[in-house]
């Protein structure tokens, strides 16, 4: 053992724990094993107790010397999971994971000691919980979602680590308050975005209501206090009015021939209420259906009898009806809600559904294990209940980056969803605000790219429409459709952003590699080489390790996106080869079948500009923008058009992703300008037309083209297509018109 044998038999396992507690933590009651076996023993037949002493006795060892930030000894949380664990009924191997679950993190026991002394399974539980604090990350938001990618990928292998992942975060969320402030906020609120929204797709309620109310009390504390305060001063006044429904409704349920029946009434929970009040802006005393109410019946049909029961002896609220029997939620909750006006004109929500659906709602997914022969371990009897587990590790397993993978998370946690129809009846269940991109892609990822148009319940929607509870929806697809940009910001689910996101940067990635391409070709051609001997050439694997590329093909994206300059590229594989590189380059002959690399006008010669340093690349100006020399100006990959050129601060380049931007300036070697229109507002005065074009005549500047409309007796619009060498030359002859007596305002089309 790493930290001695102490404790442990010849063969190096935990012995049984014949410990003395209040000798190891003098002063203070810890709960001891043999309490853990009673409750253990009261539902799990034939428990192999000897796994629960040595991990309990292990534990308590390994901890003895660590205190919680209370200053109360360490064994006291991994007891306290191990007991939340326990309410879950899981079996002994849970409840031995639970006591180790720290041992790993927070001593010097190693995985594999843990492995031999308890075996594969309960080793490999206590792996999948273990955090990653002894590996570096980058940020704090890597590593927490370094975490959540571990905790998803060990999770769907074995549900348990979850879920003592939660029992984890319930204690320690318990006491958060003696934390410092600004780690009791950002672990609340990591709580309120993952956590809370897991217990609650996991469909155990009671969890995820303990912890979102710890959260309100972190994350808002004077809002909590008020609420509570409120609450608690209508106590008595809510208790008599929750007997007086309850009976009411225990009558409605033997009239309508369902004796057996049994009511109960329940306070919604704080940040229940908060939410509502935040949602409705309104005050506690406003929120008349703080309570509950829970009529729980035998089977389905008695369901449904309750529910007429309690329709006809109180008022229902018109879309406050939802049927979770006949569509489950994907948690598999079944229930059925509705919100009547009861006594007192007061809303009441009641909620109706069979005893094993109360199992299951309380429990959630431990509502459905059995357990092996033997006792021994557990297993999932309906794998498709995990199936959205299984969906959210494979729609981010490509998403590399941290804030997207964390975002997407949170987006298929919350269940505030929307159940829509296929025209065969299928159901679709999304996230609310969902589209019909959503529901193209979750037919299929090829249905999802070639999406022109949908109609939901036989109309024709757009396809940033939000699709509605009930909706029937059609995909309507053309082989030639693409996706574009617009569609990350209409699409909701996880799996169709993730789907759109990989198809447009493998376009731009494309489209970065044959610009990367274009660049080296031009670069090497210039020192005699062509790519044919670069691509075989001996030092070529030492400039793709330098570069972090794997291939040739990622050395040509790194150089598209402008991440590396070509000619560093060339002096790597030719390093005699500067001078030939640097000298001025003679304007080449266009080879066959190649495009011109600038378009031409016959009045004048186009300005050249430098693509991440090189000559004679494709390029054109962008004209929401007309950008001319000594303009701040970038550069944008377009799909086989080369580099688009626009101003710097042009709103549609700000606009365009990051990714495709590269570095781009003037080759003002040559005296080459630019095309620019200059729009001139004046008075309709007689001769302006030849004193203006004196203007641009004085200033050097070529006129390609001149249109000049009257738009009433006083006022005229000019607009002239001119060259100008630079943006000196465009201001000084803006400047020049500006001073004509019947000139009212002179402007730059495009910029």
């Amino acid at each position: 053992m790493a930290n001695g044998n102490a404790g442990a038999d010849a063969t190096g396992r935990p012995d049984d724990p014949a410990l003395d507690m209040g000798e190891l933590h003098p002063g203070v009651t810890i709960t001891p094993v043999e309490t853990l076996l009673q409750a253990l023993d009261a539902y799990l037949p034939d428990v192999d107790e000897d796994v629960v002493r040595r991990a309990y006795a292990l534990a308590a060892r390994s901890h003895r010397k660590q205190k919680r930030k209370s200053g109360l000894p360490y064994i006291i949380h991994p007891i306290a999971v191990a007991q939340n664990i326990m309410r879950l009924r899981l079996d002994e191997a849970s409840v031995a994971a639970a006591l180790l679950h720290d041992v790993v993190e927070d001593t010097e026991i190693t995985i594999d000691q843990v492995k031999d002394w308890f075996g594969d399974e309960i080793a490999h539980i206590v792996e999948g919980v273990t955090k990653l604090d002894r590996i570096q990350f980058s940020s704090r938001q890597a590593k927490q979602a370094e975490n959540f990618r571990k905790m998803l990928v060990a999770m769907s292998q074995d549900i348990r680590v979850l879920l003592i992942k939660l029992a984890d975060r319930l204690h320690n969320m318990s006491t958060l308050d003696h934390m410092p402030p600004h780690k009791r906020q950002r672990i609340a609120q990591e709580t309120v975005d993952i956590y809370a929204p897991l217990a609650n797709r996991l469909g155990i309620h009671w969890m995820k209501s303990q912890l979102e109310d710890l959260c309100f009390h972190a994350l808002h504390p004077d809002a909590y206090a008020a609420l509570r305060d409120d609450v608690g001063q209508r106590q008595a006044e809510r208790l008599a009015y929750v007997d007086r429904v309850r009976a009411e409704l225990f009558a409605f349920m033997e009239e309508a021939g369902l004796p057996g029946a049994k009511v109960t009434g329940r306070p919604k929970h704080l940040f229940g209420i908060w939410q509502k009040m935040q949602r409705r802006g309104l005050s506690y005393d406003e929120v008349y259906d703080a309570q509950g109410f829970r009529v729980l019946v035998e089977d389905v049909e008695s369901c449904y009898r309750a529910l007429g029961a309690v329709h006809t002896h109180f008022t229902p609220i018109p879309g406050r009806f939802k049927d979770y029997i006949a569509l489950s939620k994907a948690n598999n909750y079944q229930s059925l809600h509705t919100t009547v006006i009861g006594p007192e004109n007061r809303h009441i929500e009641v909620q109706i559904r069979t005893h094993e659906m109360h199992r299951v709602a309380e429990m959630g997914v431990a509502a459905h294990w059995r357990y092996k022969e033997g006792g021994r371990s557990i297993s999932v009897r309906d794998e498709e209940r995990f199936a959205w587990l299984k969906q959210l590790l494979e729609w981010n397993s490509g998403v590399s980056d941290d804030e997207e993978f964390l975002d997407t998370m949170k987006i298929d946690l919350f269940n505030d969803e929307v159940y829509t129809f296929t025209p065969a009846g299928e159901v679709r269940v999304f996230p609310r605000g969902a589209t019909p991109i959503d529901f193209a892609y979750s037919v299929h990822s090829k249905v999802g790219e070639h999406t022109v148009g949908a109609k939901a319940n036989g109309v024709m929607v757009p396809l940033n429409h939000e699709l509605r509870n009930g909706d029937i929806v059609e995909i309507l697809t053309r082989n030639d459709a693409r996706p574009n940009q617009n569609w990350l910001d209409w699409a909701k689910s996880a799996r169709a952003k993730h789907k759109i996101r990989n198809f447009i940067r493998g376009e731009q990635r494309e489209q970065a590699r044959e610009t990367g391409l274009d660049l080296l070709e031009k670069a090497f051609r210039r020192v005699k080489m062509g790519m044919g001997k670069v691509r075989g050439h001996a030092g070529l694997p030492a400039v793709l390790e330098r570069h972090r590329a794997r291939d040739f093909d990622a050395l040509c994206v790194h150089v598209g996106y402008g991440k590396v300059d070509a000619k560093d590229v060339v002096l790597a594989l030719a390093p005699d080869a500067r001078e030939a590189l640097d000298a001025p380059e003679q304007q080449p002959v266009a080879p066959k079948k190649r495009p011109r690399r600038v378009k031409k006008k016959k009045a004048g010669k186009a300005a050249t500009v430098r693509v991440a340093g090189m000559d004679d690349v494709l390029v054109r100006f962008a004209k929401c923008c007309s950008p001319v020399p000594g303009d701040d100006i970038v550069g944008f990959v377009t799909r086989g058009r080369g580099i688009t050129v626009h101003r710097r601060d042009c709103a549609r380049a700000l606009d365009t992703d990051p990714l495709r931007r590269i570095d781009c300036d003037w080759n003002t070697g040559d005296g080459e300008g630019a095309t620019v229109t200059v729009r001139v507002h004046s008075g309709n005065a007689a001769g302006m037309l030849a004193r203006m074009s004196e203007r641009f005549h004085e200033a050097g500047i070529n006129i390609l083209q001149a249109h000049c409309r009257v738009v009433n007796a006083r006022r005229a619009v000019n607009e002239f297509e001119v060259v100008v060498t630079d943006v000196s030359q465009l201001a000084g002859v803006m400047a020049q018109l500006e001073r004509l007596d019947f000139v009212q305002r002179v402007e730059r089309v495009g910029g």
